[in-house]
């Protein structure tokens, strides 16, 4: 079986990005489709290229289990269009610079915002936490953690119709 290949992102690739493949690739783990994903992040921007998750991400999201360990990456549009099936944005900032980057059509539709898959919280956008204090940091966890939820019932759903 192929398997589903998701590339979350946001502007640095040391918060959002990191946090949301963390916790996607959490909950992919106890879910029965463990085997079916392929998850990575990457950022708009190659401010943090080869830099480990910011160190307040980190402490929050392991104090909810979730282990972040990618180094950050710039999102290279001549691969991860190709590669990637869903391509999720973190904020309005970070869609309009994928869509810029999108060579065509077939790109434009792999693209998606994070909160276009959130089941309970009202927000359109994952905020950046990074010039924040720790609420900021629990805020995006609490997003992401809908949000993902939400992907993996959508990406699911979507393979038992096709």
């Amino acid at each position: 079986m192929t398997k589903t290949k998701v590339l979350f992102v946001c502007m640095g690739n040391i918060c959002r990005s990191p946090s949301a493949e963390a916790v996607f690739k959490g909950i992919v783990k106890s879910s029965e489709f463990s085997q079916d994903f392929e998850i990575d992040s990457a950022g708009t921007t190659g401010y943090h290229v080869g830099q480990p998750a910011d160190r307040r991400m980190q402490s929050h999201a392991i104090k909810r289990g979730f282990n972040l360990t990618s180094i950050s990456r710039k999102f290279n549009p001549e691969t991860d269009f190709d590669h990637f099936d869903y391509i999720i944005g973190m904020d309005d900032e970070n869609m309009y610079s994928l869509k810029n980057m999108a060579r065509n059509e077939t790109d434009l539709k792999k693209l998606s915002k994070m909160t276009d898959y959130k089941k309970e919280w009202d927000y359109n956008e994952v905020p950046d936490p990074y010039y924040g204090g720790d609420a900021g940091f629990e805020l995006v966890l609490d997003l992401l953690e809908d949000s993902c939820e939400g992907l993996l019932e959508k990406i699911t759903r979507n393979d038992k119709e096709s």
